[in-house]
């Protein structure tokens, strides 16, 4: 694991562009920029390859779109790998609703994601294996997680996290569990999305993925285990602005120290 990217990180300070969830982008922005890399945020198609060029990294969410924001997914998806940024695509809820699988594939015909960070269900739904997705919830199956994630990235030739409460990183043939985490992760709705833009952060300054994408795991995930550690009962609400805090001032012997990985 490659902790050493975080002082990397914070010492490049990288521009991750972000096409954003509007209902979680103040925490992809803030967590962004806690964290040491540069968030920058647009809806407009006609800037997007200025923004694609001045950016270290693109992260492409897509939890809440309308037909003509597609249309500018689908252009900074595929300027992005004209200009050999990495990419990372948040497929939200795309096991839940059949109108955003169809989205999901058809944008991903155009454009070869570097990674794709997703729950179970989202994952499963891009792999074709059946499970039984809740919204932007995991929902429930009975299948072997490794071989789904392994799967989903075999199939789309890029680097998988599985997100829960072990996180699993996958190029299909490699695997790394993080088991470093905390249940409030599953109650603040954007940390996942702040996970997905932090993953692209990491990509910015390692181009190996696969390493890049289990570092980000590794360091949100204690991050916000040291939290909750440092606050017996914390809520929801006083989760987040703690996880910045933490995100902000956490260093890496501090991450090692109770770092749970496999």
């Amino acid at each position: 694991m490659k902790l050493d990217l975080l002082t990397t990180l914070r010492q490049q300070n990288p521009i991750v562009f972000n096409i954003s969830n509007f209902v979680t982008v103040q925490d992809v922005a803030n967590g962004l920029n806690a964290l040491g890399a540069s968030p920058i945020m647009s809806e407009e198609v006609a800037e997007a390859g200025e923004m694609v060029g001045l950016s270290s990294a693109v992260c492409l969410n897509l939890g809440a779109f309308t037909q003509t924001q597609v249309e500018q997914i689908r252009k900074v998806g595929e300027l992005a790998n004209q200009h050999y940024k990495p990419l990372v695509v948040d497929p939200v809820a795309v096991g839940a609703v059949t109108y955003r699988k169809h989205v999901a594939v058809n944008l991903l015909s155009h454009f070869q994601p570097d990674v794709i960070r997703g729950n179970a269900g989202e994952i499963a739904a891009l792999a074709d294996v059946d499970w039984q997705a809740k919204g932007i919830d995991a929902g429930e199956g009975t299948g072997d997680l490794v071989a789904i994630a392994q799967a989903c990235a075999q199939k789309l030739n890029c680097v998988v996290i599985l997100s829960g409460p072990t996180d699993i990183i996958t190029d299909g043939e490699r695997v790394v569990k993080v088991m470093n985490g905390t249940p409030l992760f599953q109650i603040h709705v954007g940390s996942g999305d702040m996970l997905s833009s932090i993953v692209a952060a990491f990509c910015a300054v390692d181009d190996d993925y696969f390493e890049a994408a289990q570092t980000a795991c590794l360091v949100f995930a204690v991050i916000g285990q040291r939290v909750v550690q440092a606050t017996p009962n914390l809520g929801a609400g006083s989760f987040i602005v703690q996880l910045l805090d933490g995100l902000q001032m956490t260093t890496t012997a501090q991450i090692a120290a109770i770092a749970a990985y496999q």
